[in-house]
């Protein structure tokens, strides 16, 4: 983050930026449709929340799921065991419990991203130019990193920032 540069006097920090996994460049929307079972005629709506998943987003995502599918198509990575039986099988919505080789897929394939904001997911929807949602973990279950890098971005002009304690069906 430019930040962390600046705590630095004269010459002895640059800022580089973060690594971005190559295989995430390559991704193939067609691809990323297909493991979904979307069309192309809608746009689509990423949610993750990181890689054990994000109850309070899980929650809140499931919670306005039929105001979502009015607009979007929505894949939602949940999260190992955070599977909604219940949702399985509902046009327009795909749940995974973890992806790894799919990943750039069906990123390629998001118009919208909705996220935690753990560094390295930040700066790859900001590599891949996606418009995104950050929703950090609150300083209640963290030392506060994820909302500093939600504020870096939207400070920036990369991200919108939403609190967790502000979800609420109507935004």
């Amino acid at each position: 983050f430019p930040e962390t540069a600046e705590a630095f006097k004269g010459e002895k920090g640059i800022h580089t930026g973060t690594p971005i996994r190559k295989e995430l460049l390559n991704g193939d929307p067609e691809k990323g449709r297909k493991l979904c079972g979307f069309s192309s005629n809608r746009p689509v709506l990423m949610v993750m929340g990181g890689s054990l998943g994000a109850v309070a987003i899980n929650n809140h995502i499931r919670s306005v799921l039929n105001i979502l599918l009015n607009r979007f198509q929505v894949v939602h990575i949940c999260g190992k065991n955070n599977i909604d039986p219940a949702l399985e099988g509902i046009p327009g919505y795909k749940q995974f419990g973890y992806v790894n080789e799919e990943l750039p897929h069906i990123m390629a394939m998001a118009d919208v991203i909705v996220s935690r904001a753990g560094a390295n997911s930040i700066h790859e929807f900001l590599a891949l130019r996606k418009p995104n949602l950050l929703i950090p973990l609150p300083l209640s279950a963290s030392r506060g990193d994820q909302i500093l890098n939600a504020q870096s971005f939207e400070r920036r002009g990369y991200s919108k920032m939403l609190k967790q304690e502000d979800l609420n069906k109507e935004d």
